[in-house]
């Protein structure tokens, strides 16, 4: 099911924003790429990836407030509303409705001086590359490979190039395409990060 965006996009709501004071140290017209990696980056909705747990639909809708100040209680309520019903193909489960109010509250009650916690990224494709899903990966795995040194959120942005590509996530194709070690990738999977794995593969 895909994503039903005509409210957001009608209404002018930000739900993408690349870096904004980190710099690239290196930048194609296709990708930005960042040695050390970058936490500014808020692409949501880009991977075929759903909300799967009520602690990511919170982290959207915290990214979502922090990158629309100009919302109110009332229209964020709005937004949230759309997020978590179901069959607009966001989220793969559905949330009784006094529950998502009380997460909204939570979330409108946050501090939004500093930005929302965020997953590190080093390649971050432009909009309107043309690149394939393998093209993408390919890349990912590429110039992450070249550092010799992959991270747990290195491994998270070649399962979700996968994921989009309707393979099944598994431990060897990861290190191929990271061109490291199995044992490598086992050493840098939390349990999270494996639970995300599984999550992401029953949705196949």
């Amino acid at each position: 099911m895909s994503r039903n965006l005509t409210y957001f996009n009608n209404n002018r709501i930000v739900y993408k924003r690349d870096p904004i004071t980190d710099k690239p140290t290196h930048e194609t017209n296709q990708y930005m790429f960042f040695e050390q990696g970058t936490y500014e980056c808020y692409h949501l909705f880009t991977s075929k990836a759903k909300i799967t747990t009520f602690k990511s639909l919170k982290w959207h809708l915290l990214v979502l407030w922090y990158l629309n100040p100009q919302l109110d209680q009332d229209q964020f309520m709005v937004v949230a509303e759309i997020l978590a019903h179901k069959p607009n193909g966001f989220t793969s489960f559905a949330i009784h409705a006094d529950l998502l109010r009380k997460i909204v509250y939570e979330v409108s009650m946050l501090d939004l001086e500093e930005p929302p916690k965020n997953k590190l990224r080093k390649v971050i494709f432009k909009y309107g590359s043309r690149l394939s899903k393998e093209e993408k990966l390919s890349i990912v795995g590429e110039l992450i490979g070249r550092s010799k040194r992959v991270h747990e959120d290195d491994i998270y942005q070649c399962m979700i190039e996968l994921h989009d590509m309707g393979k099944k996530i598994v431990v060897t194709q990861l290190a191929l395409w990271l061109e490291c070690s199995t044992r490598t990738i086992h050493r840098n999977m939390s349990e999270e990060l494996k639970r995300e794995k599984e999550l992401l593969n029953k949705q196949l």
